[in-house]
């Protein structure tokens, strides 16, 4: 993809960047940087007050289509005002699930009904939003989930506990690793609805109200002490027959839809974002007197090196997206990202030296430590290779899309060693 900005373009640039700068030096400036991996937790309110500032701004959906209350802005204007975004350390969202993922299947899979209720908070930032598809038994495996649900009520409108029963889905199952949880208004679970069908097909994609007798919601508290993920279990939670996305028992093709529109336009920002990181591993590096240490400025610019690749891989995938082409592309650029990624995490404590090994002594977070910026990065970059496709499912699809090799065995297949 050749991005070769217009005069328009830049004008557009100018007017995010003046907004942005404005607003997170003045009114917002507690959460400039903050919210971000490793750091999620952090002054909910206050990013959730930024979050109704994007929206009352326009800086929601941009790139939705115009008749859907987005502005309906091409990919360049979309990566500028990501990379504009990250320029200037805006703070981790907590309307990206609704944004990012919910918003987009919405549009192109949605009924109008569903488009008028769900798509309006999602962009005056009032909404949030979690995903409910990694299961115990059904990680990279998705198409194994077990959570099901079936229809309940009778034909004449018969009330319980003053709710409407007429063709409701009853839904009964776990969710595991669902980042936002505790805090959303709504998740969209991908559930079993005929258990007699193949797994592929038995599939649907449902819209869930999340506060409700019937769901409980367990953080999973973390090796820094924080609970950035949490468990969710469904025991007769109830949501509308409406609210099924797309065909019921066609959920498998929403629910990879939702994962294409994952690796968009953000993407951009994801890059500058990692390069924010450098720049603090270098400066850190200057401040301890290492910058002139030949082994340590030689994985410096590495890693330099290597966000120009990152950079140009993100641009072939979004020019395959933009023209709507499924390709293998987006699995090199999710490996590529996660292993570069973890390697700055290790960097970063390469540049602390043995103090890296050394936690605060104030107890914070119910643990009897504290973690720095780096500690934390580094941490939270071990899961980069597991999250949103583990490194060896992309390997596979590279290998099996991309190279043509054959199917990779399961291992009840596999020959005893």
């Amino acid at each position: 993809m050749d991005l070769h900005f217009s005069a328009d373009d830049e004008a557009f640039r100018q007017e995010a960047r003046e907004w942005l700068i404005d607003k997170l030096t003045g009114e917002f400036a507690v959460v400039r940087g903050r919210g971000r991996p490793g750091d999620e937790p952090e002054l909910f309110e206050e990013r959730s007050a930024w979050e109704r500032a994007l929206g009352a701004a326009g800086w929601i959906g941009i790139g939705w289509p115009q008749e859907y209350g987005g502005r309906g802005l091409s990919l360049t204007r979309q990566v500028i005002f990501f990379e504009e975004y990250a320029r200037a350390h805006g703070p981790g969202r907590v309307g990206i699930v609704g944004e990012g993922l919910l918003g987009p299947t919405i549009v192109h899979f949605g009924s109008d009904e569903q488009k008028r209720r769900f798509l309006p908070g999602i962009l005056d930032g009032t909404v949030i939003w979690c995903q409910g598809y990694s299961e115990p038994n059904a990680g990279s495996d998705l198409a194994n989930v077990a959570t099901r649900a079936e229809f309940s009520g009778s034909s004449d409108g018969a009330a319980d506990q003053g709710r409407d029963q007429s063709r409701e889905w009853v839904i009964d199952g776990q969710k595991v690793w669902t980042s936002l949880a505790h805090w959303a208004d709504w998740c969209f679970v991908l559930c079993r609805t005929d258990r007699d069908a193949p797994k592929h097909k038995g599939l649907s994609y449902l819209l869930v109200e999340m506060r409700q007798p019937g769901i409980e919601i367990r953080p999973i508290a973390q090796i820094t002490g924080t609970s950035e993920f949490n468990e969710v279990f469904f025991d007769g939670a109830r949501t509308a027959e409406k609210n099924v996305v797309g065909e019921v028992n066609g959920g498998w093709q929403v629910a990879m839809g939702t994962l294409a529109f994952e690796r968009g336009a953000s993407t951009l920002g994801q890059q500058l974002d990692f390069e924010n990181e450098l720049h603090t591993i270098i400066e850190r590096a200057k401040q301890r007197g290492r910058a002139d240490d030949p082994v340590l400025r030689q994985r410096l610019a590495d890693a330099w090196i290597s966000l120009r690749i990152m950079r140009c891989n993100a641009l072939r995938s979004m020019s395959a997206l933009e023209h709507a082409e499924m390709t293998p592309l987006s699995s090199v650029h999710k490996l590529y990202w996660s292993s570069l990624h973890q390697a700055l995490g290790e960097l970063a404590l390469v540049v602390l030296g043995p103090e890296a090994e050394i936690g605060d002594a104030e107890v914070t977070h119910g643990v009897p430590y504290d973690l720095s910026t780096a500690q934390r990065q580094f941490l939270y970059s071990r899961a980069d290779t597991i999250y949103g496709g583990s490194s060896e499912i992309q390997r596979n699809v590279i290998g099996e899309r991309a190279l043509g090799l054959p199917k990779e065995p399961k291992w009840r297949d596999r020959e005893p060693s």
